[in-house]
This record gives structure tokens, C-alpha cells and sequence, in this order.
């Protein structure tokens, strides 16, 4: 739980925030029509409802959380680029617009609270309906066609189009499209890096004991610690890759608070932690990465940090109390992580005094204490369709010639799993694989089997192979897909057809006069320009 400062007129009180994830508007029975229904306010749902609505038709904009922006107003505000050239239309769109808030052509780097309110007045001046803290619950379908859809607070939205932006596809799961969730072996799409992976990445540099009584397995293992032993590289699972909170952090005293430490914390956690620094690791602080005003954004980085190994595997499919839980779990782990960097005597001095001079930003996510209010959903449910983007996409081997955007970022997955191995504790999961080249997004990948639903379209789950969207999941792609399923929505209801039978060529050419890039151009290098090769490497 996190403490937030409020100044009264003659006193300052301590107000205990609390980040929620399922909080559902109050309940109302409203009936909404609409060409288009976008499930999903993140950044990508938000391009799709503009290009929609700039294109002359309705638009009903369905938004879980009380945010817009997903995670590129939820505390990544270091975008993971990939290449600048390959970012057109409405996404790169965005850029700029951020960019004018702050007095440049583009901003890259940028404030939380900036990112949502340029989101928040992009809408206004569409004039699209916006609905917050809205959770699907029910899907309505007449054959192959979704006509309605309702959520837990009652809004009912009938709907020609509907595009599932969600970070999990909750509406392509309820509408009944084939789906997977966790990693396939590699020899389900012929691949090298997929399934279970141990390299080298994030990883225990030095021997790290994993038992409760060091040297005494009888002891038990320490919290978050798999006690399955068994390991195949390259084989499939159902893990998918570690959640975190992307903190926006500070060292500005005028707006800085110190890390709280969370209610229910357990030092227990964190036995891991100290026993991985009294090895003499002395990287905390490699993800501080630099956004505007003296703030950061804090990633993941190191054997033991922000992401929360191994305990969100039943968020993709879970129900929302099921992901409340899990949400609540992963506030209570990261808050507690940086108080005990911050404060535990047991953390090495050269650690623990900086770190306590970094803190919460007061003006960035107030009403949750300086908290993100958006847990980083880097991967769940992932779709079926008739093609599947894989890793012979992301080198080049095969090339999807209905392109509708380009991915350009590295082949990249968190760790899924700790685990031990000959008597210390060992990470898996981690790829980072760099140096590819911008590649193609098949239309085919974001939309279902016909058979299963003819209008529906899921830009960010797409049908992907797990280490192919570890690739592709970035957020400013995800904003160039949401604009091309909005401009196919839009085909398709010009033609009466369905989103599948939508003619490639009248696609491509919309897309194009909308300023989407579909081929790599000649001054496109496999990194972004501007930045240094490493930094265009960042781990997201």
C-alpha cells in the first residue's frame, strides 16, 4: 500500500493509495450502437478508435482500467523503438505530438502523465466515446459474427466491427477464437530460441544457494522458487514471460517519496535478493533509464529486480478477482523489493544509500501513491489464425507479403521461471537476440479463422509464436496495428465483407495513403537513429 502526501490548509495528511486493477464502474444498463466497438483504451486501442472516428464512423471506445495509454502511459516512457523508420502514420503521430509538448519535433522519452493526457485530448477532439473501468463479460455472436458485446457494469455496445486491443484478448477468448497461451517447443514452428531457454541474460553470475538453510535442501526452497526439476531446451510449455510495474522515479527533492513498504510484507522474499548482492553484484541501478524532468524509467535488470518471476501464470486466463489477486501480489513484491534496497541494513551500503536518495514522483500516477497503475502485461493470450509471425519472420527467412506494419525490435522474452540446478538457483526464460533487420506484420496475424469470427480483429494478441511476439510486442507497433485493423474494419464495411475477405491490394493502398511504412526503406538500419546501439538494445 502505497502513502501519498496531501496538504490541507493548516496540516499535511498521510492518505493511503491503493493500485487497483479490477475496479469496475458503478453499475448502469445503457445500450450503445456503433460501427465500431474498440475493447481496450491501451495505446493501440486509442489509434484504432482516432483512425476510426477520423475516418466518419462511430466509434465506442471500451476501456478497462480509469486510464487511457496502456503501458505508454503507465511508466514506459522510454519507448522500445526498434528503428524510427519504420514508424509511421497515427503511432509516429503520437510522437510528435508529445514532442510539441515539449517544445521538439518528437519526444521518445517522456513523462507518464504526459503520454495520457496527450491521448485523453486526441479523443476529446475526435469526438469518440470513451468508457473507463469497463470489464467484458459477456459476448453475443450470430454464426461467425460478434453483434454485441456487455460488461460487468452494464454497457451494452452492438457494433458492425469490434477490435479486441486488449493486452490479453479477453474479447477474442469470449467470442470463442482458437488461442494459445505460453511457449511453444521449438519444434512446433521449426525455431531455435523458443520454449524453455537457459542463456545467459539476467541470470546468477555467482553461485546463489536457493535452500531456506543454506547447504540443506531438507530446509526447504526460498519463496519463488520452482521445485519442478525438469528442464528440456527448447521444449513448450504454458509459461509466459514475467510481469513488473515500470516505475517513474526521482531523485528531484520537490516531488520525491520515499518507497513505501508495501502491508504484508514478507523479508522472506528477499533472503534471494541479499544472497545474490553479497556476491558482489553492483547493477542496480543499470535501468534507471533517463525520461524528461529528472524522472526515469525503472526496468528490470539483473538476476533479481522488478520482475516477478514465475507468479503470473494464471493471469492470462484467470478471472478478475483471480487478476486483482495477482495484480496485488506483484504491488506487494516490487514495493517490498525497493524498500528493502532503500532500507535493510543487510543491503550492502553502496547499494542502499543511493538507492534511498530515489523515490516515487508525486506528480506522476497520483491517485495511486506514485504508483504505476498499469502492471506491464508483456505477454498472454496469443491467437490462431492462419498465419503465425515466427522467429523465420523476425531474421527474415520468411516474409509475410501482405504486410500491414513493420516490427523492427529484437527477438526478446523475460525470464519465465527460477528454478535449481546442481544446487543453486538458476533463471529461465530469458532471450535477448538483437541485430535483426525491420520485417513485416502479416494482415493474416491479426485477424482470426473466418470460420470462428468474421469481424473481429486483435492487434496486439496476435497469432504469433511466443519468441516471434516477444519481437513484435512493442508499443509503437501495437499502435501501427491498431491503426491498420481500424482502416481493414473500415474496408470491410465499405464492401459488406467479411475482415478476412478484405482485398490486400485496397488495404495496402489505404494504408499507405495513411502514412503506414509496409516495407523496410533503403535508409533503414537494424537500429533506431538517434541513440546508441546498446540503447536501441534495451531489455523492454
Amino acid at each position: 500500500m502505497a502513502s501519498f502526501l496531501t496538504a490541507g490548509e493548516n496540516s499535511i495528511t498521510v492518505v493511503k493509495l491503493v493500485p487497483r486493477y479490477f475496479l469496475p464502474a458503478p453499475f448502469k444498463v445503457m445500450s450503445l450502437s456503433a460501427d465500431i466497438c474498440v475493447y481496450g483504451g491501451v495505446s493501440g486501442g486509442v489509434i484504432a478508435a482516432l483512425d476510426a472516428a477520423n475516418r466518419g464512423l462511430s466509434v465506442v471506445l471500451l476501456e478497462p482500467s480509469a486510464h487511457l495509454g496502456g503501458m505508454t502511459a503507465g511508466g514506459l516512457g522510454m519507448t522500445d523503438v526498434g528503428n524510427k523508420h519504420v514508424i509511421g502514420g497515427l503511432s509516429r503521430e503520437f510522437y510528435r505530438r508529445v514532442g510539441r509538448r515539449y517544445g521538439t519535433l518528437e519526444e521518445w522519452r517522456f513523462e507518464p502523465h504526459v503520454a495520457e493526457e496527450t491521448f485523453e485530448q486526441w479523443l476529446l477532439e475526435a469526438n469518440v466515446r470513451v468508457f473507463k473501468r469497463q470489464f467484458i463479460d459477456e459476448v453475443s455472436k450470430e454464426g461467425n459474427r460478434i453483434v454485441a458485446i456487455r460488461t460487468v457494469s452494464g454497457i451494452a455496445v452492438r457494433a458492425a466491427m469490434f477490435i479486441d486491443a486488449s493486452y490479453e484478448g479477453d474479447l477474442l477468448a469470449l467470442a470463442g477464437v482458437s488461442h494459445f497461451i505460453g511457449r511453444e517447443g521449438n519444434s512446433r514452428y521449426n525455431e531455435t530460441i523458443n520454449g524453455a531457454q537457459i542463456e545467459s541474460g539476467h541470470q546468477f553470475e555467482t553461485p546463489v544457494d536457493p535452500y531456506i538453510i543454506p547447504g540443506v535442501p531438507a530446509s526447504g526452497l526460498l519463496p519463488g522458487i520452482d521445485p519442478d526439476p525438469s528442464f528440456a531446451q527448447g521444449a513448450g510449455d504454458n509459461r509466459v514471460q514475467t510481469y513488473n510495474f515500470r516505475m517513474c522515479l526521482t531523485q528531484r527533492d520537490d516531488i520525491r517519496m520515499p518507497f513505501p513498504q508495501p502491508e504484508g510484507y514478507d523479508e522472506s522474499w528477499y533472503i534471494l535478493l541479499k544472497r545474490f548482492l553479497a556476491t558482489g553484484w553492483n547493477e542496480a541501478f543499470q535501468k534507471f533509464d533517463e525520461i524528461r524532468n529528472g524522472k526515469t524509467d525503472t526496468n528490470n535488470h539483473g538476476a533479481v529486480s522488478t520482475d516477478f518471476i514465475g507468479q503470473n501464470y494464471g493471469w492470462a486466463a484467470g478471472s478478475y478477482v483471480e487478476r486483482e489477486h495477482i495484480f496485488q501480489r506483484h504491488v506487494c513484491w516490487q514495493q517490498g523489493l525497493m524498500w528493502c534496497l532503500a532500507n535493510d541494513s543487510e543491503v550492502p551500503a553502496a547499494i542502499r544509500e543511493p538507492m534511498s536518495s530515489w523515490g516515487l514522483c508525486a506528480d506522476e500516477f497520483p491517485e495511486s501513491g506514485g504508483w504505476p497503475h498499469a502492471l506491464y502485461v508483456r505477454e498472454a493470450r496469443r491467437m490462431l489464425g492462419d498465419y503465425v509471425m515466427t522467429e523465420h519472420n523476425c531474421r527474415g527467412h520468411s516474409v509475410a507479403e501482405d504486410s500491414i506494419g513493420m516490427a523492427a525490435y529484437g527477438m526478446d522474452s523475460h525470464h519465465c521461471r527460477r528454478m535449481v540446478r546442481n544446487g543453486v538457483v538458476v533463471n529461465e526464460g530469458d532471450v535477448q537476440v538483437g541485430g535483426i533487420l525491420p520485417y513485416p506484420i502479416s494482415y493474416r496475424a491479426i485477424v482470426p479463422r473466418e470460420a470462428e469470427c468474421a469481424n473481429l480483429l486483435a492487434p496486439f494478441c496476435i497469432s504469433a509464436s511466443h519468441i516471434a511476439f516477444g519481437s513484435i510486442r512493442m508499443e509503437p507497433v501495437f499502435m501501427t496495428l491498431g491503426q491498420s485493423a481500424s482502416v481493414a474494419a473500415s474496408i470491410a464495411l465499405d464492401l459488406g465483407v467479411s475482415v478476412q475477405q478484405v482485398p490486400y491490394p485496397d488495404l495496402q493502398a489505404a494504408l499507405l495513403e495513411a502514412g503506414q511504412v509496409l516495407s523496410r526503406p533503403p535508409e533503414a538500419t537494424a537500429f533506431i537513429v538517434g541513440i546508441t546501439e546498446a540503447e536501441a538494445l534495451v531489455h523492454p
